[in-house]
């Protein structure tokens, strides 16, 4: 048996082979993740007598090329979670930390672990890319936060409260939000305070039909007022208005990408099965049902229903010692942080929905009535989910499969 330890960094990787007993078998080397070196590598491992497993730490995505290339011809890949290495065989005062140290220890977990590996599965690539735009919306989301909260913070000193005017949600087409559109074009009270209510009004009923804005009367008066009897902070100058529009510019530009990533997140979830049982859950929408479905992917993964409640982190360890027996035990946080935000997403939507009859909204609820914290009943009703929607999709796919034959 042949432990082929591989320490993966970008576009390198660090790999040592050993046998039983501590046998070396090839010193560590490195490798490159190009098409000629890891050719090279294939030779040289095919080379070995008896069974060969490779093991490397699962990373984010520099292990991909390598496990991918391997994997094609013909090798067993486990991918291993890289806190199970870290804690692994720490058994030295002094810390060595090199490249070859990590191959090492690697490939030693893999000798004693040898019975236990599970061999990785890759995503197939319509969950893959519908992981990568779920991960990209989520970081859009961050930067278009950060750019609003910019803009308002320019708006106090050139047109306080314009971001109170409407409540009207994001436009579904293009993600544009009326209020930031009107500041574009009134990026200074003055622009309305300096001229009459009529003129005003009908300034602003061109403005609506030009951008394609349901026009109201009351609205022209709201905007009005609002801009009446305010001290300008910034001057009513083309340096302000460029200031402004170009802050405008950059929010409508995130917001015309989101969207574009959330109708491609939906059309790549329609096309999984368990598409039409997961947006079937209480507080699930076609978008949050497509971030579930990205972070936890193929349900076949998980062994069982608390693999998955332990992959989002939401599994509670048991801590004791002699006579000492914790009762406030904290939730892990090892698993999926994406994961742990949607879930925090449709528990709210839950709660504000309230459903007669929804599983999870009375398990919830009874946690809220017996006095437990906001955290802990949101929590609670998220493991709770995770364990409802194992069981629903895991049926839906094994009756899909039996149904088509597939295996």
């Amino acid at each position: 048996m042949n432990a082929v330890g591989i320490d993966v960094s970008k576009g390198k990787s660090m790999v040592s082979v050993l046998r039983p007993f501590g046998e070396m078998v090839i010193s560590p080397f490195e490798v490159k993740h190009n098409q000629n070196e890891l050719n090279e590598l294939v030779k040289c491992l095919k080379s070995l007598n008896g069974e060969t497993k490779v093991i490397m730490e699962c990373t984010a995505n520099y292990h991909l090329p390598i496990s991918y290339h391997l994997q094609k011809s013909g090798f067993i890949v486990c991918a291993v979670h890289a806190k199970l290495i870290h804690n692994f065989d720490n058994n030295s005062i002094r810390k060595v930390k090199t490249d070859k140290a990590d191959s090492l220890k690697i490939a030693n977990y893999g000798l004693s672990r040898w019975l236990q590996l599970s061999e990785y599965v890759p995503n197939e690539n319509t969950r893959h890319m519908l992981k990568a735009y779920s991960h990209q919306y989520n970081k859009y989301i961050k930067l278009r936060t950060s750019l609003k909260n910019n803009l308002i913070s320019l708006l106090d000193q050139t047109f306080p409260n314009a971001n109170e005017i409407f409540t009207s949600p994001p436009r579904s087409d293009n993600g544009h939000e009326k209020w930031i559109d009107l500041v574009g074009n009134y990026w200074h009270f003055q622009c309305v305070s300096l001229v009459s209510l009529n003129e005003f009004s009908e300034r602003y009923r061109k403005w609506c039909k030009r951008f394609g804005y349901y026009f109201q009367q009351s609205k022209v008066e709201s905007i009005y007022s609002e801009a009446m009897g305010h001290i300008g902070i910034m001057p009513k100058n083309n340096v302000t208005k460029l200031l402004i529009r170009q802050a405008v510019a950059q929010i409508n530009s995130i917001c015309e990408n989101l969207a574009v990533i959330k109708r491609e997140m939906i059309r790549l979830a329609q096309t999984l099965p368990e598409y039409s049982a997961v947006i079937t859950f209480n507080g699930v929408g076609e978008l949050l049902a497509s971030q579930l479905m990205a972070e936890i992917g193929d349900i076949y993964r998980f062994h069982t229903k608390k693999s998955l409640v332990s992959f989002a982190g939401l599994d509670a360890p048991p801590y004791a010692s002699g006579k000492f027996v914790s009762s406030k035990r904290h939730i892990s946080k090892k698993g999926s942080p994406h994961l742990r935000k949607s879930l925090f997403q449709v528990m709210d939507g839950i709660l504000k929905r309230s459903p007669e009859g929804d599983p999870i909204y009375q398990f919830i609820d009874r946690k809220r009535a017996e006095g437990k914290p906001y955290l802990l009943y949101m929590t609670a009703g998220s493991a709770k989910f995770l364990r409802i929607y194992y069981a629903r999709v895991k049926e839906l796919l094994d009756t899909h499969c039996s149904k088509h034959n597939l295996p």
